[in-house]
């Protein structure tokens, strides 16, 4: 069993939890099942799983925010969630692409279309080089009420250390999830190269099919939100219309 991926599962109908860990544990995983998003954040804490799938509809907590408390916990960020929601909207499938899921599947579905998917993911997570590790510390978000630190002239832009998967913007460190360290960490080694919405997908996300374009907006919008907390007035990842996206060569400071 210790050698087996463990899955958390979030989900509040029996019915449902009882399915899921069937084929999980079928297909050779570690299934784990909390009712309530209370009992998800203590089994979390005690040991991170390899993966967490969330309902959003849960009794005691939006599965939004049980996704923004897993991810403040120590490795949080590390570990891929994909959300499980009775809501087919589009909407609600791309405020959870931008909080930064992995994947998000409206019910009905298939038990085993949902263990494809994250049998997928955990290849994706293995393949760039995604491990379980505590994060060094949370650098506070700038409140709204306080100003933007100077950005001195000779500072770096960006500072890009592939080993802790860390990259810093005029010294601050970001804090990341794993496929906005891939495509910001792209973009920094390639500086106003234009990269294409498919080109992303197929060098951060492995051309996975089960990801659209919409994962790659997403994506460039909350980096560019945590980019902003920093810089304010600068645009540092630039947009080309019908294009795609390409770092901004011409910010203020001195090259890596």
């Amino acid at each position: 069993m210790a050698n087996k991926p463990r899955i958390l599962i979030v989900e509040d109908e029996p019915g449902i939890a009882d399915t899921l860990q069937y084929v999980l544990a079928t297909d050779g995983f570690a299934p784990v099942w909390c009712s309530t998003a209370e009992e998800a954040l203590r089994q979390f804490a005690a040991e991170a799983p390899a993966l967490a799938v969330l309902d959003v509809g849960l009794p005691d907590m939006n599965g939004f925010e049980l996704f923004r408390r897993l991810q403040a916990l120590p490795g949080g960020s590390q570990v891929p969630m994909l959300f499980l929601t009775a809501r087919s909207d589009e909407i609600d499938r791309v405020v959870g692409l931008e909080l930064g899921a992995d994947d998000y599947i409206a019910k009905p579905f298939s038990p085993r279309e949902l263990v494809a998917r994250v049998r997928t993911i955990l290849r994706r997570s293995v393949r760039h080089g995604a491990e379980p590790r505590v994060p060094h510390g949370n650098s506070p978000a700038v409140p709204p009420t306080m100003a933007p630190p100077l950005l001195h002239a000779a500072a770096p832009v960006w500072q890009l250390d592939a080993e802790r998967h860390q990259i810093r913007f005029y010294g601050r460190a970001l804090e990341l999830s794993r496929y906005e360290y891939g495509v910001l960490s792209l973009l920094v080694r390639t500086p106003g190269r234009v990269y294409t919405r498919d080109a992303l997908l197929l060098q951060v996300w492995g051309g996975d099919n089960a990801s659209f374009d919409r994962t790659v907006d997403a994506h460039i919008k909350t980096l560019r939100a945590k980019l902003k907390t920093i810089a304010p007035t600068l645009e540092p990842i630039r947009t080309l219309r019908g294009t795609g996206y390409a770092l901004n060569e011409d910010l203020p400071g001195a090259p890596l």
